[in-house]
């Protein structure tokens, strides 16, 4: 399977990335347009097939996967449509905010209609195989949409889901890895606070979280259920988690995801 990426900046490069990690996908299956010659060059190191020029790009894919700011897509897909074959390639569209009706109207070719198309929301671990994505096709068959699940599911876990929810799991997923981080953060300066060297609480943090979440997957508890086995009564775990409570920590996660969107 050819896939053609256009954009390979922060979300399209981690694309990218990610596919040439997998075990499925060849270099000499990727195509990668970027007007930017370093990320080219960088791409290019690795096998993939690269090019400034979209049109190009876009020639002998099965998939065309649009990775551009939200403000660049009609340009993008307008300058590609003539290249597109509607009977034989799936365009796959990361862009927040972009809606399945914008794309039907700058798609449309009269007699042909529109080709199927997918709005995508990955996250950054895509480059590490580990993102969180949903997927809404628009226009797909049953055939094309697990043919980019399956992509997907290289890549990490997904979800196929409703165009009405894409905000909101860009907010808890996408918008949710920086939250993520923002805690790593924190808790590694908290670590700094209580003695430890920086990269020391750092390592502790990461391997702290990675285990929750690693434990949580494995046995498919409730959080609260875990969390319950490690508060003893009058101990210490359960005086940090109503000292955090007390300052609105999840008060404030909530706040903070409702607030993006």
């Amino acid at each position: 399977m050819k896939i053609s990426i256009i954009g390979a900046g922060a979300m399209g490069g981690a694309i990218v990335e990610g596919l040439l990690k997998t075990n499925t996908y060849q270099p000499t299956d990727i195509t990668v347009s970027d007007p930017y010659q370093p990320i080219l060059d960088h791409f290019a190191e690795k096998g993939a097939s690269v090019t400034t020029d979209n049109s190009l790009a876009v020639k002998g894919a099965d998939i065309v996967m649009v990775v551009v700011k939200p403000w660049l897509v009609e340009k993008v897909l307008t300058g590609i449509k003539d290249e597109l074959n509607y009977s034989r390639q799936s365009l796959v569209l990361v862009a927040a905010g972009i809606k399945s009706t914008q794309v039907i109207e700058w798609m449309d070719k009269g007699e042909e209609g529109t080709l199927p198309f997918f709005l995508t929301i990955p996250n950054i671990a895509i480059a590490e195989l580990q993102s969180m994505t949903f997927i809404v096709p628009i226009g797909a068959t049953s055939t094309q949409t697990a043919t980019v699940k399956n992509i997907f599911d290289e890549l990490g876990d997904t979800i196929i889901t409703e165009e009405r929810l894409l905000p909101a799991g860009t907010t808890l997923a996408s918008c949710g890895i920086a939250y993520a981080m923002r805690y790593v953060r924190a808790a590694v300066e908290g670590g700094v606070e209580l003695g430890f060297k920086a990269k020391d609480a750092e390592k502790i943090v990461l391997q702290t979280v990675k285990g929750a979440v690693e434990l949580l997957q494995a046995t498919g508890e409730h959080p609260e259920s875990a969390i319950d086995k490690v508060t003893t009564p009058g101990g210490v775990t359960i005086r940090g988690l109503n000292e955090m409570e007390h300052a609105g920590f999840t008060s404030a996660v909530i706040k903070g995801l409702k607030a993006a969107l």
